[in-house]
């Protein structure tokens, strides 16, 4: 017997958080699983006790957005303090500013271009025999030639994905900008920022109605749907599913937490694009919060590697095999009733912080369109294919 008003989110972090606090600002009684024994999913924050330092506990997340509703929503809960982020490499014995910008291009090539002068001689590197780049290490040369993309991305692209960029598709790439002006923020979006008191705590207080109950260290098993009305599903989709075709492709990533009595790397994050350094890049936490000051320091250094059974996913590979059991995961779960799922989990695509607020906010504002008018929800707002 379904129950006719209860809905069931799984997962407390960003999709589910933003999801039970529009339905229970509805009317609806929201009830949250999640697995871990705090809430925020991979954007938790805690101060270190030690330093007084907000650690971004699973990696750096910072906010930049383009949708002022997003920005306007984020907040209402929490105050966002204005930040850049403004990244380092460390490549061949020398530190260069990232994204590839003017002066990292000058530093680089022992050069005093202007913009014009950089764009040509960029163009110059370029291997143009590459008329429609298929791979990322394609797509690198094709872009910025074989100097930079060694450089820059070969090293790094190969130990964060542990494979070579040759076996990555083009679109990885187009990501990353290559800038002929002086402009070191990695970020192009017009509001940018972090929350003053962390992530965790704005979740909390997205969490905070009379409607929400929350219960950590609590698994939810497909038995379960049907006490609910609706359920909203932020795990994994191939974990729902029993993994019934495989595991899907993840990433993960380990941290290995250092201390330092001052200032470490004078950043927030440095690149290693070495391929003979096996850390991708070292974070310096306090820097995440330039309002504030510590004498002391907290570091992470990060190693990715494949992700296993019992691993926290980061990243969606998204590689042809991935691609062909998503496809099977994808048919199984559209013959499931009265569930949606959401996030980066839930779809198996890469979603920035901003784009998961809004998918959250389209997809609780449909589920109220869609009761309303008596209608079924769909299994994916967003396909994953």
């Amino acid at each position: 017997m379904r129950a006719s008003g209860r809905i069931g989110i799984v997962g407390a972090g960003l999709s589910g958080a933003v999801i039970g606090r529009e339905l229970a600002e509805a009317g609806h009684q929201v009830e949250i699983f999640d697995a871990r024994e705090h809430i925020a999913g991979n954007c938790h924050t805690e101060r270190d006790e030690g330093t007084g330092v907000m650690i971004h506990v699973y990696g750096p997340h910072i906010f930049h957005t383009d949708d002022r509703e997003v920005w306007d929503y984020v907040n209402s809960f929490q105050t966002f303090m204005p930040y850049k982020n403004r990244v380092k490499a460390t490549s061949r014995d020398q530190v260069f500013s990232l994204p590839v910008n003017l002066h990292t291009i000058n530093q680089f090539f022992g050069k005093t271009f202007r913009p014009d002068e950089a764009r040509t001689f960029i163009e110059e590197q370029a291997d143009t025999s590459i008329e429609d780049p298929k791979t990322f290490e394609e797509q690198a040369l094709r872009f910025v030639g074989k100097d930079l993309y060694e450089a820059f991305f070969q090293g790094y692209t190969q130990k964060q994905w542990g494979c070579s960029p040759t076996d990555l598709p083009a679109s990885i790439l187009k990501r990353l900008p290559v800038r002929f002006n002086y402009d070191d923020n990695y970020f192009a979006h017009k509001y940018q920022g972090m929350p003053e008191n962390g992530y965790t705590d704005m979740i909390g207080r997205i969490l905070d109605h009379p409607n929400i109950n929350v219960s950590l260290k609590t698994r939810f098993v497909r038995a379960q749907k049907d006490d609910f009305a609706h359920v909203f599903y932020s795990g994994s989709l191939d974990g729902y599913l029993d993994h019934e075709f495989g595991p899907l492709g993840y990433r993960t990533l380990d941290f290995e937490r250092f201390e330092y009595d001052g200032d470490y790397q004078g950043c927030a994050v440095m690149n290693y694009g070495d391929v003979s350094v096996p850390y991708t890049r070292i974070t310096e936490h306090k820097h995440f919060s330039p309002w504030e000051e510590h004498k002391g320091s907290v570091c992470y250094r990060e190693f990715s590697r494949e992700c296993g059974p019992e691993d926290i996913p980061y990243y969606p590979i998204r590689l042809v095999k991935d691609k062909e059991q998503l496809a099977q995961y994808v048919e199984r779960a559209s013959r499931e009733t009265a569930i949606t799922f959401v996030g980066r989990l839930g779809t198996y695509r890469y979603l920035d912080m901003d784009v998961t607020i809004r998918e959250a906010l389209d997809t609780a504002r449909l589920y109220l369109a869609r009761k309303a008018e008596n209608a079924s929800m769909p299994v994916f707002l967003h396909s994953p294919i």
